[in-house]
């Protein structure tokens, strides 16, 4: 039988590049003949983003049980409505609490229809080598169940769009947004000032100084920490207790989480 989803646009916000590998597994499993690829990690336009596909796959990480802020407000560029859609959040092994309910919800507003949904596991933020939690993943084993329920979405789509609202875990209203300390990454001595780390923050909160330093806007800085994991040169660094906390408490690991 000819697949239905001959085209899938994958629009996603990922600073570590977790949430970008989940997506583009989830569009491979439909087996679409054509991906649109839209990264709007970086990208603060506020130009209409037309997506002209007949499946729209929507995958954001997950801060403090929440969907990141800015991937929320880029993804209001969107324009396609009526498009069925498959919405992916990505945490840190702890839990990805109201995020994939507060997505799917985000989803809808923009007249999507959401048919399915999954909460996938990536490496958290503030893993280190000394102290790693969910290092290494999403790995093999999260991109194969990725593409599944890629390829499940599919088949539901084949049977015909409900018209009742996706149920996915999560509580409405949805958990408080913490006020975040006003604290960011710094480089070590060793820094060779490549600029690696300006061209991946997501909020452009760093920048190279008059002077030929590297400097960063700690109350823009989100804490992604995209500088870190990118830093060519293992030069970039961001020390805080709550790494020994979700090392001590959350290494049993977790699985992603379907719904259909």
């Amino acid at each position: 039988m000819e697949t239905l989803t001959k085209t899938v646009a994958v629009v996603y916000f990922s600073p570590t590049d977790t949430s970008k590998k989940v997506a583009l597994a989830l569009a491979e499993g439909t087996g679409a003949k054509e991906i649109k690829e839209f990264d709007l990690t970086t990208d603060e336009s506020v130009s209409p983003i037309v997506c002209d596909a007949d499946l729209l796959v929507l995958a954001a990480p997950v801060y403090a049980g929440r969907v990141a802020l800015q991937a929320i407000q880029r993804f209001q560029r969107i324009q396609a409505s009526g498009v069925p859609a498959l919405v992916a959040v990505v945490y840190g092994n702890r839990d990805y609490e109201d995020a994939l309910i507060e997505l799917r919800d985000e989803a809808e507003k923009l007249h999507l229809k959401v048919i399915a949904a999954g909460a996938f596991i990536g490496e958290h933020s503030f893993s280190r080598k000394q102290m790693p939690v969910a290092e290494g993943r999403p790995d093999a084993s999260d991109l194969q169940k990725a593409r599944e329920l890629g390829q499940k979405t599919v088949l539901k789509l084949a049977q015909g769009i409900s018209e009742e609202t996706l149920w996915v875990k999560g509580n409405v209203p949805y958990r408080a947004i913490k006020e975040q300390p006003t604290v960011a990454p710094v480089c070590l001595e060793g820094c060779t000032l490549c600029g690696k780390c300006i061209a991946v923050c997501p909020v452009h909160a760093i920048s190279k100084s008059p002077e030929g330093k590297i400097e960063t806007d700690a109350a823009k800085c989100t804490l992604c920490c995209a500088c870190v994991k990118k830093c060519p040169f293992g030069q970039r660094v961001f020390d805080t207790p709550f790494t020994k906390y979700l090392y001590e408490n959350f290494r049993e690991r977790r699985e992603p989480e379907f719904f259909l």
